[in-house]
């Protein structure tokens, strides 16, 4: 099947339209077929916005789109194929209240791409499980009452499988299962989400502010997911995703791809190389060490660091549904995208390039001047880490206190910004250690025989391209990812 002439003529929907994945794959289909009919982008209507308005300033607006801007001449040539709709995945009907736009959209999409998301590690549990979970199950529900529907494609996350060591397969995650390390042995969705009631409830009773249930719900978050084996709360939610619509599909055809990506880079080549949108995953980090915040951090230098480019995981997609579409199947297919596997990199020599980078483009402070970074202090245990704060920064911190009480705060300001950097490093450390002691290789026999197929059945299959090895991560680091970060997530 040649991939751009399939999605001619064809009805696309996408959830999570302002996302980053969304935004990348959005602009591909137009770019390479302008001939596409339709793409419905489900937008949340937020108080000061109007789903239109956040199309245009959140999506056209974007430098992503400069390419298709001046190809479409115009936002209202694009707005001849695309069409907000407003609504939201955590909801029944993905809260779409028109009911001619619902009928409109069961009778005419072809293809829905489900790739709403929260994905930060510590989200509030009762976000992240309405949007990974119960957002997941109602966009299953959603598409399945669409007439012509020839593929639902939902993008999962690689770390749905939490801490695990060794080659890692791409294989379903099962309903009730835990992982290894696991307090109880099943887990019970439902009883999940009557968890959060419960505790939402107490916090009402106590007037508790908005600040204090955030608080509580993201710590909540971690704890459920820590007991049931995962490291947090988005990668435990994604989990529970899956397991929701494998779940729903038993016993029935599947009209079903499931997209695993590992950790998302800026774009490799299309539609320019280096597009990134905010600081996403490890590259927090990168923008705490060239700040001067950042000069130890626990890590093994051996680890591999599985990261894939943006516009590498758009072509799979692609790919995918193009080659699956009306094909139904028993047996559920998943897609690991990533590098680990075939073409992998050590966490140390990322950790090298960054410093090589920061001494050659340094940050600058506040007043203009270059920030001089050191090499990072690398820790490759929880025990070495606790003891290097023992050492370097908890005598002096107590210094600083009993100076405080002695001298009537006069050094407040010196021992809070310290105690807020070793606070700051902590936090980053919980959340970044499930990555940067990670132990697993990701399996894509699936992806790399996907490969093959397009490569015999495109005579363009340049143009969608996703195979790792093509990369050359000194070469992509230093000249494309790296300043890509600095350039748009560091805006």
């Amino acid at each position: 099947m040649e991939i751009t002439k399939y999605f001619e003529d064809k009805t696309i929907f996408i959830s999570g339209s302002t996302g980053f994945l969304a935004k990348l794959f959005l602009e591909k289909i137009l770019r390479i077929q302008p001939k596409v009919k339709k793409i419905f982008l489900l937008i949340r209507t937020i108080p000061e916005k109007s789903v239109e308005q956040r199309l245009h300033d959140e999506v056209f607006s974007v430098e992503l789109f400069r390419v298709v801007n001046k190809e479409f001449d115009s936002n209202a040539g694009l707005l001849e194929k695309v069409v907000p709709v407003s609504g939201d995945v955590s909801l029944e009907n993905l809260g779409i209240i028109d009911s001619r736009v619902r009928e409109e959209i069961w009778r005419e999409v072809d293809i829905f791409v489900n790739s709403a998301a929260t994905t930060k590690f510590d989200e509030r549990y009762d976000v992240a499980l309405g949007i990974n979970v119960l957002g997941a199950m109602h966009v299953q529900d959603f598409a399945r009452k669409c007439s012509k529907l020839e593929m639902l494609l939902h993008v999962s996350t690689a770390y749905i499988h939490g801490t695990r060591a060794g080659l890692i397969l791409e294989e379903p995650i099962h309903m009730g299962q835990t992982l290894p390390g696991a307090k109880i042995s099943y887990l019970d969705i439902n009883m999940e989400t009557k968890i959060i009631e419960e505790r939402l409830k107490e916090l009402q009773a106590l007037n508790a502010t908005q600040k204090e249930i955030t608080s509580v719900m993201k710590d909540l978050g971690i704890e459920r997911a820590k007991l049931h084996g995962w490291p947090n709360t988005y990668s435990f939610t994604k989990a529970m995703g899956e397991m929701m619509i494998s779940e729903e599909m038993k016993g029935k055809d599947y009209k079903l791809i499931i997209m695993r990506p590992t950790i998302i880079t800026s774009t490799y080549r299309e539609p320019f190389p280096g597009w990134i949108e905010g600081l996403r995953t490890l590259d927090a980090l990168f923008a705490a060490y060239g700040k001067g915040k950042l000069t130890f951090f626990l890590a093994d230098p051996q680890s591999i660091l599985d990261m894939i480019p943006g516009d590498m995981v758009v072509n799979c997609m692609l790919a995918a549904i193009a080659r699956h579409s009306n094909q139904p199947s028993r047996d559920l297919t998943i897609y690991h995208v990533g590098s680990s596997r075939r073409n992998p990199i050590c966490l140390k020599d990322v950790q090298s390039l960054m410093y090589n980078y920061l001494l050659q483009k340094p940050f600058l402070d506040d007043r203009g001047k270059p920030i001089k970074v050191g090499e990072v202090t690398i820790l490759s245990s929880m025990s070495s880490f606790h003891r290097y704060i023992e050492v370097h920064y908890r005598p002096f911190l107590k210094i600083l206190k009993l100076l405080n009480m002695i001298f009537c705060n006069k050094f407040e300001r010196s021992y809070t910004s310290s105690s807020r950097a070793v606070d700051y490093i902590l936090r980053l450390v919980e959340l970044y250690k499930p990555y940067t002691l990670f132990q697993g290789i990701f399996d894509d026999a699936n992806t790399e025989g996907l490969q093959i197929t397009i490569r015999e059945c495109n005579s363009n299959a340049d143009m969608f391209d996703f195979d790792p090895k093509c990369i050359q991560w000194e070469e992509y680091l230093m000249n494309t990812h790296f300043p890509g970060v600095v350039k748009y997530g560091l805006e």
